[in-house]
């Protein structure tokens, strides 16, 4: 159960994620309107001519300027999305270990909650829904989708919690995966967008065909996924360490290995594309939306895919 009860530190912690997810939002929508896709709208779904006797509060007024007709924005709360954000909070995601919370210097956790509360700031402009999800080997966290601006305060105040502790590895904990799919399309009873933040590192082949799975039934049960490959793309898929011997810890297992990155890198980087081609395929098999994030590179292409995705579906 979650307390209604907001402290002072909580309300603190929301002013200063809205703040910066605005940032980063506003930044992103100046660029759309320079760009080609200035046809997206992050504010309301369309226009509909006034009725008369109606509150004029929506009234466009500068396209009454241009057309001498009254229109009204037609907010979200007419064609409502629910958006799940289910984000991994498991040990490998807390890599690079070297990072800061700053926006520009962030590893894959502290990049997935920025990347998660500005989706919910767009969520609030859009008058849509949002819900959040945390796991590692369970659910940590879970709240039905809301657009109550008292539901967005709870989200960030979690969000904040997860931001804390982004650099700090208290316990190894592993990714608990499948379980959480599988619970998540069973709680969510409407049709929902479930955005998935994960690095998807999921233990052996077998565990993996599991995880293809509970993403079935995310689909049999009517919900869209739209799933954010979140990845340091130089470390680990590039594997581009110095030239000398590393002890490399595994930030799930606590297994440790020692030996020199050049020894063994094109092999490594053979076996990690190799990985995500299947993960690729297999998401493509089932018209799931999969997208590479590397952590280097802002939030505007992941911003883009969400907002691909919702104009999709509405």
């Amino acid at each position: 159960m979650q307390s209604n009860q907001f402290n002072q530190q909580q309300v603190r912690d929301f002013e200063r994620l809205d703040f910066l997810a605005r940032q980063i939002v506003e930044g992103f929508i100046t660029g759309l309107h320079k760009s080609p896709y200035h046809g997206f709208s992050v504010e309301f779904a369309e226009h509909r001519l006034y009725n008369t006797g109606e509150s004029t509060r929506h009234i466009d007024w500068k396209l009454f300027a241009r057309t001498d007709k009254l229109f009204v924005k037609r907010y979200e709360e007419e064609t409502n999305l629910r958006c799940q954000l289910v984000i991994d909070t498991s040990g490998s995601m807390h890599f690079p270990t070297n990072k800061s919370n700053q926006i520009t210097d962030l590893n894959k956790l502290g990049f997935s909650v920025f990347a998660a509360a500005s989706i919910v700031n767009m969520l609030r402009r859009q008058r849509d829904a949002s819900g959040l999800t945390l796991f590692n080997e369970k659910i940590e966290f879970h709240s039905k989708a809301s657009n109550t601006l008292k539901h967005q305060m709870l989200i960030y105040a979690e969000l904040s919690k997860v931001l804390s502790q982004a650099n700090q590895i208290k316990n190894v904990t592993k990714t608990q995966l499948v379980d959480t799919l599988h619970q998540v399309s069973e709680r969510l009873h409407k049709r929902s967008l479930v955005v998935l933040f994960s690095d998807m590192i999921n233990g052996s082949l077998e565990e993996q065909e599991k995880v293809f799975s509970a993403l079935q039934h995310l689909k049999y049960n009517k919900h869209e996924v739209l799933l954010f490959h979140v990845a340091d793309q130089k470390l680990e898929y590039g594997f581009e360490f110095e030239n000398r011997p590393y002890k490399f810890v595994d930030m799930e297992t606590g297994e440790k290995l020692r030996l020199n990155p050049v020894d063994l890198r094109e092999m490594y980087k053979e076996q990690a594309m190799k990985r995500f081609s299947e993960l690729k395929l297999r998401c493509h098999q089932y018209k799931i939306d999969l997208i590479e994030v590397d952590v280097n590179h802002g939030f505007n292409d992941l911003l883009m895919a969400y907002l691909v995705k919702r104009q999709k579906m509405y």
